[in-house]
């Protein structure tokens, strides 16, 4: 069962009268389960294809389904819905909330969500003893090291119970040992949560724990 499908995907960037075409017939198809690699050089168009696979940019020609959905068939809110309800997101710069604690960090997506408070706490109180940090819920993001907000923001992502979960060159930050545990704590979740994992990456040891992979360059799916 394919959890997201793209057929002939073309999305163009337009800066004055200059265009650049980031995306140019892009077709691809993920199974429920995977753990997947989109891999290529600065501006090969790795970064917009995650871009569109999580709702966070429309594509201009062709269409993207995700879990049953056309994205480009919905409207901000809805989007915006789906991207709440089915899809975790784990950025390079791990983009948590500066002010709240990592517990509350975890909370945040199910508050969202309108899950009850105790509930809540309950999972995230799970998830972050599931990447290690059990003892540091009430730690602020700058109180933790890199590889310590990287566990956080991967707690976060799947705070939500997303089908898939997408993560931008989640290693960039961190040292190897660091990078390797992350990514064999990610591959256990994958296996345990049946959580789709999808990641944007140039980092050969991401690309060696992926289960398949797929190179983009220029725009278009080179090879896999």
């Amino acid at each position: 069962m394919c959890i997201v499908e793209c057929e002939n995907v073309r999305k163009i960037y337009r800066k004055g009268t200059q265009e650049v075409v980031a995306l140019d017939g892009v077709s691809l198809k993920i199974k429920k389960g995977e753990f997947l690699a989109l891999a290529g050089p600065s501006g090969s168009g790795k970064t917009t294809l995650f871009n569109v696979l999580g709702g966070l940019d429309r594509v201009d020609e062709g269409c993207v389904i995700l879990d049953g959905d056309e994205l480009n068939q919905l409207t901000d809110s809805r989007l915006a819905e789906l991207r709440l309800r089915k899809i975790g997101i784990i950025f390079q710069s791990f983009n948590l909330i500066p002010v709240l604690s990592a517990l509350e960090n975890v909370e945040f997506v199910m508050l969202l969500q309108g899950i009850p408070p105790a509930e809540r706490n309950r999972k995230a109180k799970e998830l972050l003893g599931d990447v290690g940090l059990g003892g540091l819920y009430a730690r602020r993001p700058a109180e933790l090291s890199g590889g310590q907000q990287q566990r956080v923001a991967v707690a976060r992502a799947l705070a939500g119970n997303p089908a898939i979960v997408l993560a931008d060159e989640p290693t960039a930050n961190l040292d190897s040992q660091t990078g390797a545990r992350l990514l064999a704590l990610m591959k256990e979740m994958n296996q345990t949560r049946k959580v789709t994992f999808i990641f944007s990456t140039h980092d050969r040891m991401v690309m060696e724990y992926a289960s398949r992979l797929v190179h983009i360059k220029d725009g278009r799916i080179r090879d896999e």
